[in-house]
């Protein structure tokens, strides 16, 4: 690869081991080690946590918002059943990493548009080989709209550029190539961030309602009260939602959450409008005590 070595170097990371920096085409990207478990990694870009990876125990999930799609992975069919899962956006291939320890067979695949993440990913956090997983490194929503109709199981949305998920990605014909590319009884997962007044999240899930008969969404509570910049992750579907376990996994996680459905999740929304490609806005940008 075209600068491998040039654009990459080495540093002392916490507990002295060594963190790895590279340059990617969303930025610095640095892997740095967890000083609490050995053979686990997180991935920075620009100094933005994005992934955390134990190549050990992949099915071990250290961010609250994988954990939560984590739960929607185990419920989305009987333990163990293969699924076909599209991940939009890669990181580090967290959540594929855990669906193909968690769920063998699966068939997966990746669309990660940083085609020198995806490398620097492969290259230093290397996936099982036996793992049924394609990356393909184009746009998410050019690579979505190559999914064959009624493919996958689980669409799970995890796309962020500068820390911000991109404009076309959020509008209501996005959701309609999503819904062309699900089964009949496919689930689509997004994380979402959102800070007060929570505006944009509040018209996500109206997009979400606009095509799907089913919604939850889960998050921290200070994020649901609006005092607080953080993420949410929307679960959307055509059939019942395993509500209850689902609110059960969240409440009794180590950083527990909240999940609202129906009427009370509509209420939260408070009106907003479904987003269109015309109208269509970036997240917004989180603030920078975020991050520290």
């Amino acid at each position: 690869m075209a600068g491998k070595d040039r654009n990459k170097h080495r540093q002392r990371g916490r507990g002295g081991a060594e963190a790895v920096v590279g340059q990617v085409d969303g930025g610095r990207a640095e892997l740095e080690p967890d000083r609490e478990r050995p053979g686990a990694w997180t991935l920075l870009i620009d100094g933005a946590p994005q992934s955390h990876v134990d190549l050990g125990d992949p099915a071990h999930l250290d961010f609250a918002y994988q954990r939560r799609i984590g739960h929607l992975i185990d419920l989305a069919a009987p333990d163990r059943r293969p699924l076909n899962v599209l991940h939009l956006g890669g990181g580090a291939f967290t959540l594929a990493r855990y669906t193909a320890a968690s769920r063998p067979r699966s068939t997966q695949q990746i669309v990660e548009i940083d085609a020198a993440l995806v490398a620097f990913v492969r290259e230093h956090l290397p996936m099982d080989p036996q793992a049924r997983v394609r990356i393909r490194a184009v746009d998410a929503r050019a690579g979505l709209a190559k999914v064959p109709d009624g493919w996958a199981d689980l669409v799970i949305a995890d796309v962020f550029s500068g820390a911000q998920t991109p404009a076309h990605l959020t509008s209501t014909e996005f959701l309609d190539d999503v819904r062309r590319a699900l089964a009949p009884t496919g689930w689509y997962i997004a994380n979402l961030a959102d800070g007060p007044p929570l505006t944009h999240l509040r018209g996500q899930i109206a997009t979400a309602a606009s095509r799907f008969a089913e919604l939850a969404l889960a998050a921290d509570p200070v994020v649901w009260r609006g005092k607080r910049f953080g993420n949410a992750v929307l679960v959307a579907a055509d059939r019942e939602l395993p509500v209850s376990e689902f609110t059960r996994r969240v409440a009794s996680d180590p950083h527990p959450g909240r999940v609202e459905h129906g009427r009370a999740l509509a209420d939260f929304a408070g009106g907003a409008a479904p987003v269109a490609d015309a109208s269509a806005a970036a997240s917004p940008k989180p603030p920078p005590s975020v991050f520290r």
